[in-house]
């Protein structure tokens, strides 16, 4: 039944030739991994305002002169990235570039960060495009939490039937998105070119903070947010179709080119039409309304930023398995998450980052503001580390036209450097510090699970290794009873150890050993009997204390316990019996000299 759901749900597995298959062409990989640059526009530009909001409604004009800042960053940020992709061909995110240049350490950093990235992207995404949904629809707005825990899990279901079916379905919305928006600011900036600027009364807003540098700083933090999802690209370059650089490079730039646009043209617009940020309208609806009222247009922009919002944690969908991938084929992860599933994206990776998400949402109530702060240090870690990686990439190799490179990448790491500083500094007590203190810890369990794989190896190497002397089994039957399955495991024990077969019986009541030894005095084929009592009913303790007396008798002995399983013929009929036998094996399962078999014995109806 449950691979008949899968099936359903994921679709018929893939065979590796069919890899070539599954790489995008540019359009559908623009859907696929900028969904989360393009998805912050609708974001951005509100958390500026937030934070300017705080000195009052004269602050708020503000908010271009720190969008054009921003989007100077965003120019400079694609024009470095540009650079890694044509560096690293086969993928070059922040983990693989830094670790590469920089060392061990600024690589398990930077794969710690963009950890935390990915999950936040997918939580914050979905919150706001949730939010989105209720500006629109007041009365959805106590669900916000069950609505976005609804999109992750479509989300995630959509990812798992692979790479190439998540582009053809997330497509639409993002050139929808695009469309509408693109509609909006066309609209909006015609009608103030035409008309003038419309006579809006300012906001009703009383300052609770003096407007200092320290603000200032706080809104650009905020809004660099729009700067998320950039690095996304660089990280997928082997999804493209051949060349795959090349066309990753113009993808890269295409977005960019779309991203800044936006970003500045939504904030122009709020600026002109003097928008304030509101409890429970986002910046983007009360702009919408403003240009074009609550006609059909209006809803058309809800819906492509609900769907965009939502669809944007693709973009971590694609990205987060292939980094866990890459750091579990390093031995950094569990082994799990290096493995292709049945449609060749990593599974594991997948099902991880939505429970993750899932979590998070649950954790922090689905509140977008609540999220945000958590978000961008560990985005401009990434950016800062990467870039870096590059300039000593540069330094080391020196081709031709080298310095280009490295002054290009090097402006990169200064400026995302720069903004690091300020976000964790104005961030880091509105939460950013979660992030400061997790990242060290993610980097411990790096270092740990990779300590883990190195002993394992160095004990399971056969270097220097000497193969024990011939062993024998002295085999141990627990029984509850006599029937077909325990004379089943009899004959299977008599198989390996003809000579030293004893049976054991737990009695739990004190009146069923007679029963038992008059029923094996006939089926037990010469094999003893050994009766344990247990006064206080315990079932694994007894059966433990006596393997453990054997095992000191039989030092030289393989002690191998039999264990008689029926399996019922439906799933669910397990539920009706006891499953003794998984409570015995996971007793014997970490201590040393014991073996444990299962001999079933299947049950017809």
């Amino acid at each position: 039944m449950l691979t008949e759901l899968k099936r359903f749900l994921v679709g018929r597995p893939l065979s590796t030739a069919q890899a070539e298959e599954q790489r995008l062409s540019n359009a559908k990989a623009l859907a696929v991994f900028a969904s989360d640059a393009l998805s912050s526009v609708a974001y951005a530009t509100e958390e500026t305002l937030l934070a300017l909001a705080l000195a009052g409604a004269g602050a708020l004009s503000l908010s271009w002169p720190v969008a054009l800042a921003i989007g100077t960053l965003l120019v400079i940020v694609v024009v470095s990235y540009r650079q890694t992709i044509h560096a690293y061909p086969s993928g070059g995110g922040s983990y693989i570039v830094a670790k590469d240049n920089l060392g061990l350490y600024p690589g398990l950093v930077a794969g710690a960060a963009l950890m935390i990235d990915y999950v936040l992207t997918a939580s914050v995404s979905t919150a706001a495009g949730v939010a989105a949904v209720t500006s629109a629809i007041p009365a959805l707005y106590p669900y916000r939490v069950e609505l976005s825990l609804l999109c992750i899990l479509v989300i995630t279901v959509a990812n798992l039937r692979g790479v190439r079916e998540s582009g053809n379905l997330f497509a639409a919305p993002t050139y929808l998105f695009i469309g509408s928006l693109l509609a909006m600011i066309v609209t909006g900036a015609t009608r103030i070119l035409l008309q003038g600027p419309p006579l809006v009364a300012p906001p009703e807003l009383f300052p609770s903070q003096p407007l200092t540098l320290f603000l200032i700083l706080r809104a650009f933090a905020s809004g660099c947010t729009a700067l998320t999802g950039v690095e996304a690209i660089s990280n997928g370059v082997p999804v493209f179709r051949r060349p795959e650089s090349r066309n990753a490079s113009f993808t890269l730039a295409v977005l960019g080119a779309i991203l800044l646009t936006l970003f500045l043209g939504v904030t122009a617009l709020a600026n002109t039409y003097a928008i304030a940020p509101r409890a429970h309208e986002t910046v983007v609806s009360q702009l919408a309304r403003q240009v074009f009222g609550t006609s059909p247009w209006y809803f058309l922009v809800q819906a492509a930023t609900m769907l965009i919002l939502i669809l944007a944690a693709n973009t971590s969908f694609a990205g987060f398995p292939r980094l866990t991938s890459l750091l579990a084929r390093d031995g950094y992860l569990p082994r799990q998450l290096a493995t292709l599933g049945d449609r060749l994206v990593f599974t594991n990776g997948i099902v991880i980052l939505g429970a993750m998400s899932a979590l998070l949402l649950i954790l922090f109530h689905g509140d977008t503001h609540a999220l945000i702060p958590l978000y961008a240090v560990g985005v401009f870690l990434c950016f800062t580390l990467s870039q870096a990686g590059m300039v000593r990439r540069w330094f080391k190799l020196r081709t031709r036209g080298w310095w280009h490179s490295a002054l290009m990448n090097g402006v990169g790491a200064l400026a995302t450097g720069l903004v690091l500083l300020v976000v964790a500094s104005v961030k880091f007590t509105h939460g950013a510090w979660i992030v400061v203190v997790l990242l060290p810890m993610l980097v411990l369990m790096f270092l740990s699970i990779k300590r883990h794989y190195i002993q394992i190896a160095q004990q399971l190497s056969l270097e220097d290794y000497h193969p024990p002397k011939p062993f024998r089994h002295t085999v141990i039957i627990p029984i509850s009873g006599v029937h077909k399955g325990v004379i089943n495991a009899l004959q299977y024990a008599h198989s390996i150890a003809p000579n030293d077969i004893t049976a054991v019986y737990v009695d739990l009541n004190g009146d069923g050993a007679e029963k038992i030894r008059a029923k094996w005095e006939i089926w037990g084929q010469g094999v003893p009997l050994v009766v344990l009592p247990s006064p206080d009913r315990s079932l694994v303790a007894p059966l433990l204390k006596y393997i453990d007396d054997v095992e000191r008798r039989r030092d030289d002995d393989i002690v191998t316990v039999v264990l008689p399983e029926f399996v019922p013929a439906r799933w669910w009929q397990h539920l009706l019996h006891n499953q003794t036998a998984w409570l015995i094996k996971g007793a014997l399962l970490f201590r040393r000299g014991k073996v444990v078999v299962s001999v079933p014995y299947r049950l017809e109806h």
